[in-house]
């Protein structure tokens, strides 16, 4: 068996860029003195005349980006997710949601694996941030396939993105040969009747490897990965509850307005069943290694499996 692939997704956020400027002339970057760390870097070596550097002051980036959208380039604005989503929050609300503007803020170093920056650069509310925004698409890819793929779709869309990235190398589980991507459509990996788990971002991976390890136990379970959050893909949200009845969903990420919630909100409007979250439980994390703060926090295969098998046993 050839070794499995790992990588970054703020990795493949800084390679789409370089990858995609040649294409789009138009596309500029803008980072909050963090290029190292979010990866755009790779950007700023390749077209350094297509590079702003806008310092450590978050809020004014956004404004810039809004101005340059304004005049018909495509900037993607880029900080960790704490700030992009967070300390800007207003500036992105009022600057580039309000007049919808054709920013693409590409937020890194989301969720528990920041690891040890701690709980004031561990964003996990992000989702919740931007779903509010009207007009605002929100995507989180699981993987290097996938997200490279976003930044394209991104760019293709008329309107203000959110791009969530993670620092943490994570396994590759899209054939870059064969995987389409489409904004707003859910994609279902595996199939199942038990029971079905929707997952997003890094805990897409964690989804798979507890199917696999409860059909071994005669639990069958259907994995459908929804890297949109917004706007969300309900048909196929629906159609799992209507034929599976249970539904668990999975997330880097509060269980209180993201992925949850939106399927929580789905389900009880469209097919009421059973809905049970797995996030970050109403609580801030701390710092720690990524793998072992996942694990702390019941962001693994193994508690998404034992979530199942309780909510398989309820049924």
């Amino acid at each position: 068996m050839s070794d499995v692939i790992k990588k970054a997704t703020r990795e493949s956020y800084g390679e789409a860029l370089v990858e995609l400027a040649e294409k789009y002339e138009n596309l500029v970057v803008l980072d909050a003195d963090l290029a190292a760390a979010t990866k755009t870097g790779m950007f700023k070596k390749a077209y350094a005349d297509r590079f702003y550097d806008c310092g450590i002051a978050e809020a004014n980036m956004m404004g810039v980006a809004a101005g340059l959208a304004a005049a018909g380039m495509i900037p993607f604005a880029s900080s960790f997710a704490m700030f992009a989503a967070g300390r800007a929050f207003e500036i992105v609300r009022n600057s580039i949601g309000y007049p919808h503007l054709n920013v693409k803020i590409g937020a890194t170093h989301a969720g528990i694996s920041v690891g040890e920056d701690g709980a004031t650069h561990q964003c996990c509310e992000d989702l919740a941030l931007m779903r509010t925004i009207p007009g605002m698409t929100v995507i989180n890819p699981a993987d290097d396939t996938e997200a490279k793929a976003a930044v394209a779709a991104a760019i293709e869309h008329d309107g203000p993105c959110y791009l969530r990235f993670g620092r943490l190398a994570v396994p590759v589980i899209n054939d870059p040969a064969t995987y389409k991507f489409e904004l707003g459509k859910g994609v279902q990996l595996r199939d199942g009747s038990d029971i079905t788990v929707i997952a997003t971002g890094l805990l897409v991976n964690e989804a798979l490897i507890a199917a696999e390890t409860l059909a071994g136990e005669g639990i069958s379970v259907r994995v459908i990965n929804i890297h949109t959050i917004k706007p969300l893909d309900k048909e196929i949200i629906l159609k799992a509850a209507k034929e599976t009845g249970l539904i668990v969903t999975a997330e880097e990420h509060s269980i209180i307005g993201g992925l949850g919630s939106a399927v929580a909100e789905a389900v009880c409007e469209g097919c009421p069943v059973p809905v049970h979250r797995i996030g970050v439980n109403d609580t801030f994390g701390h710092s720690g290694p990524a793998v072992d703060l996942l694990k702390q926090f019941g962001l693994s295969a193994e508690h998404i499996a034992e979530v199942i098998r309780e909510a398989v046993k309820a049924k």
